[in-house]
């Protein structure tokens, strides 16, 4: 649902003869779940039932919600359905579109009120959510450029290019929009920069190289309203001076890169990408990269190299793209959710972009919500809003009845933070002063049952695997910290360690050559900063307090036992034996500690220890 102060207008979808839309999620999640046999079963009802003409069928990019997926929507009473199964779609029909008659079981429930609600203004995920770059999302078809033009798309463009170059920089230094990549470097300074540097040949480059686990931002942006950032690259270059780009996009995005195809071919038969664009003389053509999935080619210098058909490894800086990228070439290059503001800042003005977030950080960031949260999905949310609101307020807690433990911002290159720091502010500078980064928008929510040290391994684990090994601190480096940490959650490691390991993570911060070599200590510096009692735990006391270490762990079978058999019987290396009736046991040398046993006792009966 958009924002309700934003001048966004809805799309109108009245023609002749149609009198309701069932709009069907099409994103990535909820076709996982089935949503294209779901639509084609809706297909089947309209037709069975003689509504095909009066009744709109459309398939829309992602709402966000994709714990509840795949979503329904039907307009316009704007009714909210919830796990729709294809076996419902007949329901649905021949119930609420014939009869007028709401399908109560698929509306949400609420879990607080354990009440169904009918729209999504009530349901809780969204009420804190401002929706201004999903604004579109879940709400017009990807694939038609008509309906993202009725909900004032391309105006922006059209503005721009009735100004001057330099104007278009201003409002967007104006605005103080920062890059939502990571960093969070000034884009309109980024912009001014690429201007100013000398040249005849620009180019424009989208980095829509998403590979921070857990994070889907970008990918449903593109799947959902491409044409937003479509636009917002045609505006930076015509501010820069840039008549090409790229759109560097990992082939693991398949959905995406067909809509980005799709949007590109609609604009371009339109007269909004191409040659002399809206008859101002001003060219711009888009040309779509498919990356092979390096993690490091989210890395400025090492995705320029890739788009230029070298190995993805990073360069030295200087020279900065900015006067010396693609090609040889001044370049601006910004990830997508930077792109998908710049179209509403110079539709609306940089007043109105800043009049949310803080001083520092204005607007608003999307965040990906996984982990152990019960509303897994995307969440867009004013810059400023406390983790403690996202986390429990939009992602309803915790699953499950269990406590928070930590929750881990900006992906591999973040950092963990414990419940203490869960009313922290989160914008740039606020979060980069207690050690941690916004990152893209990945937020990995972790539970009482998470061990830290495991954690910390598991981050080192993808950043040693993804390190193009061409700078030692990096390849070296985190090969040596992944080394300390499997030992440490083996039980075999020592204070040397331990002071070892916290030298190795400051010196590879300041020695490596790019951002992920930079940031790759992060998960291991602040889980030791914030959680050292675990690894003292490893350490001294050789046991794991959250039982997850399996080297550290024994399950044993307490007096409690009935003698029911069931653990032995599911038992997959026979590592428990005993008579009926009888207290059972477990063979240490045998059991593979994969915790079977202890999920299916129904008397709580086996224990780690």
């Amino acid at each position: 649902m958009p924002e309700k102060n934003v001048p966004v207008t809805p799309v109108d979808r009245t023609r002749p003869g149609v009198q309701k839309h069932i709009l069907v999620c099409g994103g990535t999640a909820c076709v996982a779940s089935n949503s294209v046999k779901l639509q084609e079963a809706f297909q089947k009802a309209l037709e069975d039932n003689g509504l095909s003409a009066a009744v709109k069928l459309i398939q829309t990019g992602c709402h966000g919600f994709c714990e509840n997926g795949p979503i329904v929507t039907i307009y316009p009473e704007n009714t909210f359905y919830v796990h729709v199964k294809a076996g419902d779609a007949k329901d649905i029909v021949e119930q609420h579109i014939m009869k007028g008659e709401v399908v109560e079981s698929l509306l949400y429930m609420d879990p607080v009120t354990e009440t169904r609600v009918e729209t999504n203004d009530e349901v809780p995920f969204y009420k804190k959510q401002v929706r201004r770059v999903l604004a579109r999302c879940g709400l017009v078809d990807p694939e038609n450029i008509n309906e993202y033009i009725a909900m004032d798309g391309y105006q922006g463009l059209a503005k721009a290019l009735t100004m001057e170059p330099q104007a278009v920089i201003d409002e967007v230094v104006a605005s103080g929009l920062r890059g939502r990549g990571g960093a969070g470097f000034p884009t309109g300074k980024k912009w001014q920069f690429c201007r100013n540097a000398p040249g005849d040949k620009k180019y424009i480059i989208c980095n829509a190289d998403e590979g921070d686990p857990g994070a889907f931002m970008d990918r449903s942006v593109l799947e959902g309203d491409p044409h937003s950032v479509l636009e917002g690259m045609c505006i930076g270059g015509y501010a820069i001076g840039a008549d090409e780009a790229y759109i560097y996009c990992r082939a693991e995005y398949p959905l995406a890169i067909h809509r980005l195809e799709v949007a590109i071919k609609q604009a371009e038969e339109i007269g909004l990408l191409g040659n002399n664009i809206l008859g101002s003389g001003f060219n711009f053509k888009i040309h779509i990269k498919k990356g092979a999935g390096a993690f490091v080619c989210g890395e400025e210098t090492a995705l320029i190299a890739s788009i230029e058909g070298r190995r993805g490894t990073p360069s030295p800086r200087p020279p900065f793209p900015a006067n010396s990228g693609l090609w040889g070439k001044p370049t601006n290059n910004n990830n997508v959710e930077t792109w998908a503001n710049v179209a509403s800042i110079i539709r609306n003005g940089a007043s109105w972009f800043n009049s949310i977030g803080t001083k520092t950080s204005p607007g608003t960031k999307v965040f990906a919500l996984t982990g152990k949260i019960n509303n897994t999905g995307l969440a867009e949310v004013p810059m400023g809003i406390t983790m403690r609101e996202i986390i429990f307020e939009i992602g309803g807690g915790i699953p499950h009845g269990k406590a928070f433990k930590a929750v881990q911002i900006g992906g591999p290159s973040g950092g963990c933070l414990p419940e203490a720091m869960l009313d922290t502010p989160v914008d740039f500078d606020s979060l980069s002063g207690i050690g941690a980064m916004m990152g893209s928008g990945g937020l990995v929510v972790m539970d009482e049952a998470t061990c830290m040290v495991d954690v910390a391994k598991f981050f080192v684990t993808f950043t040693q695997a993804e390190s193009c090994g061409k700078c030692a601190p990096c390849r070296e480096g985190t090969k040596r910290m992944l080394e300390i940490l499997v030992r440490i959650t083996k039980g075999q490691g020592t204070r040397r360690d331990f002071d070892l390991l916290q030298d190795l993570a400051n010196n590879i911060k300041l020695s490596a050559l790019c951002g992920l070599g930079q940031t790759a200590p992060n998960p291991v510096l602040s889980t030791i900063h914030y959680f050292g009692d675990e690894y003292k735990a490893h350490i001294e006391n050789k046991e794991c307090p959250a039982g997850v270490c399996a080297d550290l762990l024994h399950y044993v079978i307490s007096d409690e036992c009935k003698g029911c058999g069931l653990c032995a019987r599911n038992c997959p290396v026979h590592a428990i034996s005993g008579q009926p009736k009888e207290k059972h046991v477990i063979d240490p040398q045998r059991c593979i500690k994969c915790g079977v046993c202890m999920s299916k006792c129904p008397f709580k009966a086996v224990k780690k220890a």
